[in-house]
């Protein structure tokens, strides 16, 4: 099984010794693991990327993406995987004292980052963030680190993807800020795979309803900070 992914600690990264680690990518292995689907491939890509290249057939699978009608268009989903919240990142200290997209959208200088083709795009603009002042990257990296030279005041996505990033850079001057539930419900993310294989989707929904919840995925998610907390409000 060929599984598109991206370097978004802490659900899929490349680590220092080139190995691809995640929760989503160890969820992905022991569910292609379980079913015979043979060698789990990793391919390395960007945000814009993901559904194209499935429509291309030139991958099986995805990471986890958020649901939305407007993709079931062109895809199928799994079963959720996860249910979060998204958050924002900021500078350290919070200068500009965000709360949330509405503080950005009342902060008449202020430039809010977002990846192209993330839902964020949408709740930004949906919570008056004016389209003049979005500015859109290709990574999580290029994103964070407009924030952290000021060419943006804040990037947006979910907050686990932010505490990853900082995760594995604890010197960075930036920090995470949850974004309120009145302005952006948590929301499920699954895994995607390409229209017109229903019996694969059911197999890997079948193969998902046993192992979340499971010993083996809270101890996995744990050792990725994800809390009990985040495994119940899935399931």
């Amino acid at each position: 099984m060929t599984f598109a992914f991206l370097q978004e600690p802490p659900f899929c990264f490349t680590d220092a010794s080139g190995d691809v680690s995640g929760c989503d990518v160890e969820l992905a292995r022991k569910v292609c693991e379980m079913l015979g689907l043979g060698a789990f491939s990793p391919i390395k890509t960007e945000f814009a990327k993901l559904l194209p290249g499935l429509a291309k057939g030139q991958w099986d699978m995805t990471t986890g993406l958020f649901v939305s009608d407007e993709r079931k268009k062109s895809v199928d989903f799994t079963r959720p995987i996860w249910v979060l919240q998204d958050g924002l990142l900021v500078a350290e200290g919070n200068p500009r004292e965000f709360k949330g997209y509405r503080s950005i959208a009342a902060d008449k200088e202020a430039l809010i980052g977002v990846i192209s083709g993330q839902i964020q795009h949408q709740t930004a603009l949906q919570n008056g963030v004016p389209p003049e002042r979005i500015r859109i990257f290709a990574t999580q990296g290029g994103a964070a680190d407009a924030v952290a030279a000021g060419v943006v005041h804040a990037y947006a996505s979910v907050a686990m993807a932010h505490r990853g990033y900082l995760t594995e850079r604890p010197d960075a001057p930036l920090e995470v800020i949850d974004v309120p539930a009145a302005e952006r419900q948590p929301a499920a993310g699954a895994f995607a795979l390409a229209k017109g294989n229903a019996i694969l989707r059911q197999r890997i929904d079948s193969c998902l309803d046993g192992l979340l919840g499971s010993p083996w995925h809270r101890d996995m998610m744990s050792g990725y900070g994800f809390s009990g907390t985040d495994i119940d409000r899935l399931l």
